[in-house]
């Protein structure tokens, strides 16, 4: 049987006080609204259906940025979880698989929960997600009789015996698509708000001698994100789970509580990442590395036994070799650091390659930007950078090459030559004191005016 996606995504979020749609914001720096798209890919669905309204333009770029694919149905108006999924009616014209309802605030459905759904869908007409509540007072009931579900009970409906239930309903459901529409058609917005609730068609099902049942999943799986307490609860669930998955793949984290990881974090193990680290979209981290504090990684790629910080800075397209050393309050952007090559303090490299087994000295910096374009900084193997070096691309340093302290490198420099470009020193005797006493003097002067 083939399967469909809809995801809920039109919702203001009112209770997050932001101008971004509540689907957008990120966990672990990826939009909520992907979490779920991704958490539904597990089911490989023919089609993928993003209902969209608050801020629709800017949740369709990031739907379809994720899967170019994605078909995109706008709620005009937000008139209740019915009145949405009936919004994505027209994409899934023609479509006879099942249907699967995901919200996009809800980022944690695991690949097994939605696989047991479609599963119980075989049996059965209409499959509910519930779970089993800690605090269930707030949720709707989940009334069963055996594997039967037999209707839905909100908490101000229930009677006393119906709320000790702490079976509750997560909103999401699965049921093939033509038996879906049919029953929303049938809802009805005769209640207090004035809305369409898809909670409604479970009794629409049972008076039609449909089945209907209800899968169970752990609370976490359900934790949806209406505020930003919530926001930062869910951002907390994610990182202690990634921490643990990395703690049991082998990887020493010597204060996991300070890592903050992003949701394609890759690290080897036997890595080891110390207190107060970074990791931004996109990094991948092989065995053997050793993460220094502080340090903040982002869009790159560090190989086997390398060292990174303290207080070090990859940003995007920074590749780091085997054996490479990144010292303290040291940039890399978009540069390639060779085997063994060092750059240790107080440096930025950027727009540039740095051969095997090369040395950078303190305080130098390729000079990439001209105002206007990027240019590379060339840095062969086996070269010394001596501290305070201004490379101006676009510049090469050849093989064997060296810089004396302190010089502005504006010319290739050939392999095994020494540069040495800077202004001749002269010292002037007893000029120190004299501009001391002049300076003392004037501000006396204005100490005394003011």
């Amino acid at each position: 049987m083939t399967t469909a996606l809809v995801i809920l995504a039109a919702g203001k979020g009112t209770r997050m006080n932001s101008d971004i749609p509540k689907v957008l914001h990120p966990i672990a720096q990826v939009p909520m609204l992907v979490h779920a798209m991704r958490a539904g890919s597990v089911l490989s669905p023919e089609r993928t259906v993003i209902v969209t309204g608050h801020g629709a333009e800017a949740v369709a770029k990031i739907a379809q940025a994720e899967d170019e694919t994605a078909q995109i149905a706008v709620q005009e108006e937000q008139l209740g979880t019915a009145h949405a999924v009936a919004q994505a009616r027209d994409a899934l014209e023609g479509f006879d698989g099942d249907v699967v309802v995901l919200y996009g605030d809800t980022p944690f459905l695991q690949a097994d929960t939605l696989e047991r759904m479609i599963e119980a869908r075989v049996q059965n007409d209409l499959v509910i997600l519930g779970f089993a509540a800690a605090d269930p007072a707030r949720y709707g009931r989940l009334v069963m009789n055996g594997d039967t579900l037999e209707r839905i009970v909100e908490f101000k409906d229930a009677s006393d015996e119906e709320r000790a239930i702490t079976f509750c309903n997560s909103g999401l459901l699965a049921c093939n698509a033509e038996t879906l529409m049919s029953l929303i058609d049938a809802v009805s917005n005769d209640n207090a708000s004035g809305e369409y609730y898809l909670t409604d068609v479970v009794e629409i099902a049972r008076s039609r001698d449909l089945s209907v049942t209800a899968v169970a999943c752990d609370e976490a799986q359900t934790l949806g994100v209406n505020s930003r307490a919530d926001l930062a609860a869910a951002d907390g669930v994610f990182q202690a789970q990634a921490r643990a998955e990395l703690l049991d793949l082998g990887v020493t984290l010597m204060a996991p509580e300070t890592v903050y990881l992003a949701a394609d974090t890759v690290i080897g193990r036997d890595t080891v990442i110390e207190p107060n680290v970074v990791f931004g979209p996109g990094v991948t981290v092989e065995s053997g590395a050793t993460i220094r504090a502080f340090s903040h990684l982002e869009g790159c790629h560090v190989s086997r036994e390398a060292i990174i910080g303290p207080y070090a800075r990859l940003r995007p397209g920074a590749e780091l070799a085997e054996n490479a050393r990144i010292g303290n309050f040291v940039e890399i952007k978009n540069a390639e650091i060779a085997e063994g090559a060092k750059v240790n303090h107080l440096s930025y490299i950027g727009d540039a390659s740095v051969g095997a087994g090369s040395n950078i000295g303190a305080g130098t910096i390729t000079c990439n930007y001209d105002g206007v374009m990027k240019h590379k900084t060339t840095i062969g193997e086996g070269v010394f950078i001596g501290s305070n070096t201004m490379l101006v691309a676009p510049v090469t340093v050849g093989d064997g090459a060296m810089t004396a302290t302190g010089t502005v490198v504006t010319k290739d420099v050939e392999a095994e030559a020494l540069a040495v470009a800077r202004a001749k020193q002269e010292n002037k005797p007893g000029y120190a004191r004299k501009l001391f006493d002049m300076l003392k003097a004037k501000k006396a002067r204005r100490d005394k005016e003011a």
